[in-house]
């Protein structure tokens, strides 16, 4: 039986370069975002198309989400692999983002990703099998300009799942926690400004960063291997390492880095 690998945030950037890459492995993949249309045209580029599934889900709206794991599993008969990519990034001073922008951040980023898990957690515990990979970014190790309620929710995402990883190792459940820096993905053009909408910019940061097909690479090295952690990028991601052994040279030249 082919392994099935469910991925959120499929329709673009990671999430839809890990599809292409896994089906190219021969997996059979459950395609998950908001966006029933961009996923179905996904599809149909991939290799063995028939075998794999629509499962439209929006991360703001998870109360469902148990009936709908119990639906799509009518289907695959099991899940190998989760792979939370769905998720919103910020660009605004926490000074003047709405409370609302934070609440709708951290519901999408960490609520939203949390709940999937727990709904796909009893099946892989059935199965005494199985692999969890949350994608974080370099943002969850420490806070950057504009990214006040994005780092908080990347931060609660690793908290999360290192006490996941601990605790389901007994049921041969693996986690992998991603943290990406800078990539060339459209991350930036659906951030949410200081009043909820859509900053609509490519920022420099990601135009220039590593391409995503490299990252994606990376990645699924790192998932065969079973690695718990794996930060991925070009320079910045050196910033982890600095912060740790030298946090007052961190903090000097992480306050000249741009923003965007």
């Amino acid at each position: 039986m082919k392994e099935v690998a469910w991925i959120t945030g499929a329709s673009s950037g990671i999430g839809e370069e890990i599809c292409k890459q896994l089906a190219q492995k021969g997996l059979k993949l459950i395609l998950s975002s908001r966006s029933e249309s961009k996923l179905l045209e996904l599809k149909q580029s991939l290799p063995n198309s028939g075998e794999h599934l629509i499962v439209p889900l929006d991360l703001e709206d998870s109360s469902h989400f148990p009936e709908l794991v119990k639906q799509t599993l009518s289907e695959t008969k099991r899940i190998d692999y989760l792979y939370n990519c769905g998720g919103l990034s910020q660009r605004a001073e926490a000074s003047e983002t709405s409370l609302e922008v934070d609440r709708r951040i951290m519901e999408i980023n960490y609520f939203g990703t949390i709940a999937l898990t727990k709904a796909v957690l009893p099946y892989m515990q059935a199965q005494k099998s199985g692999h969890i990979i949350a994608i974080s970014s370099i943002a969850g190790k420490f806070g950057f300009y504009l990214r006040s309620a994005y780092s908080a929710s990347k931060h609660a995402i690793q908290g999360f799942f290192e006490s996941l990883l601990l605790e389901e190792a007994k049921n041969n459940i693996a986690v992998t926690i991603a943290f990406p820096g800078k990539i060339n993905t459209p991350i930036s053009m659906s951030a949410l400004g200081k009043d909820g909408t859509a900053h609509g910019v490519m920022d420099h940061n990601q135009e220039t960063g590593m391409p995503v097909e490299e990252c994606v690479s990376i990645l699924l090295k790192a998932v065969e291997k079973k690695k718990k952690e794996i930060l991925i990028g070009n320079k910045e991601i050196n910033a982890v390492t600095l912060k740790r052994f030298f946090p007052k040279l961190f903090w000097k030249i992480i306050a000249k880095q741009s923003a965007t």
